[in-house]
C-alpha cells in the first residue's frame, strides 16, 4: 500500500533535501517541479537562520528551483511573527547579519534585553558571549531559540549546530528556551494553516529523523526520510522513530506520490 496515497500537500525541508550548501541534490529541481506541476500545494520549511527571507529565496531559485517567497516558512520568520505580537520588545539578536535585516524594526540592547534570540552565528560563539547572555537571562530576559538542532550537514561534513549552546544556557540559567522552529508543533501548524490542510493530508520530507520526521509525526503528518544530507544509516536505525517512508532522495518522491 502506498503510504502517500492520501497526501494532498507537501512540506519540504531545504538543506539536505533540496541542496547541501551551495549545491543542489541531483535531480531535486526536476522532482520538485513535477510535484508543483501536479497542483499539489507545497511549502518549504526550514530552521536555517543564516539567511534573510530575500536571500533564502534567491539562493533556492539560483540552484534551479522556482519557489515563491510566500511558499517559504522559515524559523526566523516565525520568530519575527511572534515578536511582533509582543509589546515593544527589546531584543538581543544572536543572528547572522543577513537575518538581522528582517528584525531591524525592533529595539536592541546587549545588556537590557527582554528577549535573547539565538540562531546560527558560526564562529562568533565564545565563553565571553555565553556568559553575557547568561547574565541577561539571570536578570529576567526570556530565551528564544530559532531551533535546537544537534548537528547539520555542510559541504565539509557534519557540523555541530546551536542546540548544544541552547542547552548550556538553559542549564546554567534555569531558563527554558522557547523553541520556534521544527520540531515545534506550532511551527508545523503555521504551515498547515497556510495550506488549509489537515495534518493527515500532509507529508514532511526531511533528512533529520528527529526534527523533521518525528516532529511531523507528533502532529499527525506522514514523515518521509531521505538518505541525503545529514542522514546516517546507523543513527536512523538506532532511533525509536520509524519513518512512514524511506527513500534514497527527493528524486523518488514523485513516483511515491503516484505522479
Amino acid at each position: 500500500m502506498n503510504t502517500l496515497s492520501s497526501i494532498k500537500g507537501i512540506l519540504f525541508d531545504l538543506d539536505g533535501v533540496l541542496y547541501v550548501g551551495s549545491h543542489a541534490i541531483e535531480g531535486a529541481a526536476e522532482a520538485v517541479g513535477k510535484i508543483q506541476a501536479s497542483g499539489i500545494p507545497c511549502r518549504f520549511v526550514t530552521n536555517t537562520s543564516t539567511l534573510s527571507l530575500v536571500s533564502l529565496q534567491q539562493k533556492i531559485n539560483t540552484l534551479g528551483f522556482s519557489i515563491r517567497a510566500d511558499e517559504i516558512i522559515s524559523a526566523p520568520q516565525a520568530t519575527l511573527l511572534y515578536l511582533q505580537r509582543q509589546h515593544n520588545p527589546v531584543c538581543r539578536l544572536l543572528l547572522a547579519d543577513d537575518v538581522k535585516k528582517d528584525f531591524k524594526a525592533f529595539h536592541q540592547s546587549d545588556t537590557a534585553a527582554d528577549y535573547i534570540v539565538v540562531g546560527d552565528i558560526g564562529d562568533a560563539w565564545s565563553y565571553a558571549l555565553l556568559n553575557e547572555v547568561f547574565n541577561c537571562l539571570m536578570h529576567g530576559a526570556k530565551l528564544i531559540a530559532i531551533h535546537k538542532n544537534r548537528f547539520w550537514q555542510t559541504e565539509h561534513g557534519l557540523q555541530m549546530d546551536i542546540g548544544g549552546f541552547v542547552d548550556a544556557l538553559e542549564y546554567a540559567s534555569g531558563v527554558k528556551a522557547m523553541i520556534i522552529g521544527k520540531p515545534s508543533p506550532d511551527f508545523f501548524k503555521i504551515a498547515l494553516d497556510d495550506m488549509g490542510l489537515k495534518p493527515c493530508e500532509v507529508a514532511i520530507i526531511g533528512d533529520d529523523i528527529d526534527v523533521d520526521v518525528a516532529g511531523g509525526q507528533q502532529v499527525g503528518l506522514k514523515g518521509v526520510l531521505v538518505k541525503t544530507g545529514k542522514y546516517r544509516q546507523g543513527y536512523a536505525e538506532a532511533s525509536t522513530v520509524k519513518p512512514d517512508l524511506l527513500i534514497d532522495s527527493i528524486v523518488d518522491l514523485p513516483s511515491a506520490l503516484g505522479l
